[in-house]
């Protein structure tokens, strides 16, 4: 389970046996989403970290039971779940294969506009023009997340902390911005297997604000072979 909540196991053994008592909401959420638990179950999770669950003015972070099981079947294909400012909730093992393991990221590390604007990939290939096409779009997302949630103050540190620390993100900031973040081709340089250019397609789930980022590849083609090497090295990884 501590795989799945991104949390050390010593962390998960001390709240178990009582020496860890106040547990954070990104901790208790995270549980919640490992332990797959319904929306009543979240609350009461919650409500025995003494904490009060998230309400309609804070961004979304709960996979419904049957969000979850449409990721279940997507085994071999790469998927991760975003919310509403872009900050990752969840991956399989085939995405970690093909991005790298997130499991070590903690806080705004795990925030895709934080990474992009001040630690961005060495996988992903860009042009000068795709990565403006992508923090445009990244920035525009935060604008709308902000305008949605404005009592969120997660979001509100993010996007202050993102000002002060980027001069790029603070520049496309101010300028009001607007758009959306579109499917697109992307070329991922992986250690093991080499270039394999493939879609990435962002699906919005209704009601939630959930990203889920999908890559796919044509299949019969050489990008095919090399994404199914690389989700069975994802695969073995987690076995093993």
């Amino acid at each position: 389970m501590s795989q799945l909540a991104g949390i050390s196991v010593d962390y998960i053994t001390r709240l178990e046996q009582g020496r860890a008592t106040s547990p954070s909401p990104q901790v208790v959420e995270a549980l919640a989403r490992a332990l797959r638990l319904s929306g009543p179950e979240r609350a009461h999770l919650y409500q025995l970290g003494g904490l009060q669950p998230p309400g309609p003015d804070s961004v979304p972070a709960h996979l419904t039971p049957s969000v979850q099981r449409v990721l279940d079947r997507l085994t071999h294909t790469p998927v991760a779940v975003f919310d509403a400012a872009w900050t990752l909730l969840l991956t399989n093992p085939s995405y970690a294969a093909l991005m790298g393991d997130p499991s070590g990221w903690h806080g705004h590390q795990r925030n895709a506009v934080w990474r992009n604007f001040l630690t961005p990939s060495d996988r992903v290939r860009h042009t000068p023009r795709s990565r403006h096409a992508l923090q445009s779009a990244l920035i525009a997302d935060l604008r709308t997340a902000t305008a949605r949630y404005p009592a969120d103050q997660r979001l509100g540190r993010l996007v202050a902390e993102l000002l002060i620390q980027s001069d790029r993100f603070a520049e496309l900031w101010n300028t009001g911005i607007a758009g959306h973040h579109e499917a697109a081709r992307k070329t991922i340089d992986h250690p093991h297997v080499g270039a394999v250019t493939l879609d990435c397609d962002i699906l919005t789930v209704a009601g939630s604000d959930l990203r889920i980022m999908v890559y796919t590849a044509e299949p019969g083609t050489e990008d095919a072979e090399r994404l199914a090497l690389i989700t069975t090295l994802g695969i073995q990884t987690l076995v093993n």
